[in-house]
């Protein structure tokens, strides 16, 4: 693991490129080297990866997703009406999953598809972090850079809105998907959907990354004997990862023993991530889930329900590092990796990257577990819930020349077989958030056996964060008065009231018949899943 001072997405990797372009390559099915190693295609199959072990589940026939969005591009090509080339704005952490070849002997996710089609796919690196300023500016000044942007999940309202993306529903209908597949689309099936890809009942993203926040702990520390006698001795019950807020508290202050350099928990505060934890808090306050706007789009946080989910929070800091209200999520991976927490919550490849013998840096590879997010009981059961953070959603520009071939592209990269290939490659940030995926052998080897469970799980039990017009206004609000809270500068109560009065003004400002169709539409990708207690 590097220092922590210098840890940052791309030092996780081997290799990665900002910007990659290749010559047009002739197509797949008209070039003589690939009419040989077609025999390499199980029976039935058009195409996909070869060369590997157990290639052939990644490999697809004409009546697939897949299949069918390659025979529509190659319709185009043969018509004369494809382009030479499409490129893609991506995080540059995720450029190697599409770049680098994985595993041994299989071509990479780019060159499969330029011999496909024929079409080249350029790859404009974009800094991590500033994938929507990069999107809004190509948006603002017509620059026309990009085809394809890869942006966080929760800006789809503000694109939309921006009327930079493009509807999608035309390109859906036609070309079917499947994303709801029983057994291979989204975990969830409509309701996945609706949460990924949706905004106000229309498709205008095509999900790429799983980046729901998981919980994690030491292994070690949970399964020593005298650990397990003295924490029985004061509490009552026996250790385990927890099931409730409560026990979650009472654990991480159990091993929080800064003197001895081992930290409770380091769930993130610091702005701009640490109100994703304030989320899972909140939201576990009512049965099926504690909403953050009425249907008439009241905001509902200045409540009983959100001062007490405040009050937890900056409770909570008693447990983490002097230093949490800085720390982002380089320091939280670059802690854990050491050794120095009990319990995290994280994106759903740390056991990826730090249970993980080729990384040096790691003391805990080995001693890792995961366990679903806590929750709380009520008259009907247990309310386990966690969040969707940061993850890429990929959006065709309104400036493309070709926006449904740049749809077909997403179809067939965002398609079961290959997703499942390309989120297996450890080259990357792209988590695992469809069924195939859990049950796929290479992510699961990637990934751990015992962390896949928990993480589809963990999706079944996951809300959005909010995704309307003005998200961004909205996020940036709730962000500045819970910091204010956690630094003393504010109570509970002020910072929820006050949260209240700027979320109003924001609703006035985006229009208050919007907000209030998105968020009636967005109740869709809630889940409803009540545990037993």
């Amino acid at each position: 693991m590097p220092n922590q001072s210098t840890l940052s997405r791309r030092s996780f990797l081997t290799s990665s490129t900002g910007a990659a372009a290749l010559a047009v390559a002739t197509p797949l099915y008209l070039r003589p080297e690939r009419a040989r190693a077609a025999t390499d295609l199980a029976d039935g199959m058009m195409g996909g990866p070869t060369g590997f072990d157990g290639a052939e589940r990644y490999q697809y026939g004409p009546d697939t997703p897949e299949g069918r969005a390659i025979n529509a591009v190659r319709a185009m090509k043969d018509a004369g009406s494809a382009p030479d080339r499409i490129v893609l704005g991506l995080s540059d952490g995720s450029i190697g999953q599409i770049t680098q070849p994985f595993p041994a002997g299989a071509p990479s996710i780019k060159e499969l598809w330029e011999q496909e089609t024929g079409i080249t796919l350029d790859i404009v690196g974009v800094p991590n972090g500033q994938e929507f300023t990069k999107v809004m500016q190509d948006i603002s000044t017509k620059g026309g850079g990009f085809d394809i942007y890869a942006v966080e999940w929760n800006r789809l309202g503000d694109l939309a809105e921006s009327g930079g993306i493009v509807n999608l529903d035309e390109y859906v209908e036609t070309h079917k998907p499947e994303w709801d597949m029983p057994e291979r689309g989204y975990v969830g099936g409509a309701q996945g959907v609706s949460l990924l890809n949706g905004y106000r009942g229309s498709t205008y993203g095509v999900c790429l990354d799983g980046d729901f926040q998981t919980w994690n702990h030491r292994t070690d520390l949970f399964g020593d004997p005298a650990e397990q006698a003295a924490f029985a001795d004061a509490h009552g019950y026996a250790l385990a990862p927890p099931k409730t807020w409560k026990e979650h508290d009472e654990i991480a202050a159990f091993f929080h023993r800064p003197d001895d350099g081992l930290i409770g928990c380091t769930d993130l505060r610091n702005q701009g991530w640490g109100y994703t934890n304030w989320y899972q808090r909140y939201v576990t306050m009512a049965s099926p889930n504690q909403f953050l706007f009425a249907d008439d789009g009241t905001a509902l946080i200045n409540s009983e329900q959100g001062v007490q989910a405040t009050t937890e929070y900056v409770a909570s800091l008693s447990h983490h590092s002097a230093d949490a209200i800085s720390w982002g999520w380089p320091e939280q991976y670059g802690n854990f990796a050491t050794g120095g927490a009990a319990m995290t919550c994280a994106f759903s490849n740390l056991p990826k990257f730090l249970d993980n013998p080729g990384n040096d840096g790691s003391t805990v590879t080995g001693k890792v577990g995961s366990h679903l997010p806590p929750g709380r009981d009520h008259a009907d059961g247990r309310i386990s819930r966690t969040v969707l953070w940061f993850n890429l959603s990929a959006s065709v520009s309104t400036q493309s020349e070709h926006p449904e071939l740049c749809y077909l592209f997403l179809q067939w990269l965002g398609s079961s077989r290959i997703y499942s290939w390309m989120t297996a490659n450890p080259g990357g940030f792209f988590d695992p958030f469809q069924l195939a995926n859990f049950s796929d052998p290479l992510v699961r080897q990637t990934y751990h056996d015992y962390h896949m469970d928990i993480v589809r799980e963990s999706v079944r039990r996951t809300v959005p964060t909010i995704n309307y017009p003005g998200a961004t206004a909205f996020h940036n609000a709730l962000d500045e008065n819970l910091t204010a809270a956690l630094t003393g500068s504010m109570s509970p109560e002020d910072a929820m009231a006050n949260t209240e009065r700027q979320w109003k003004r924001i609703a006035r400002r985006v229009g208050e018949d919007k907000l209030v169709e998105a968020v009636r539409a967005n109740k869709a990708a809630w889940p409803d899943l009540i545990d037993p207690v």
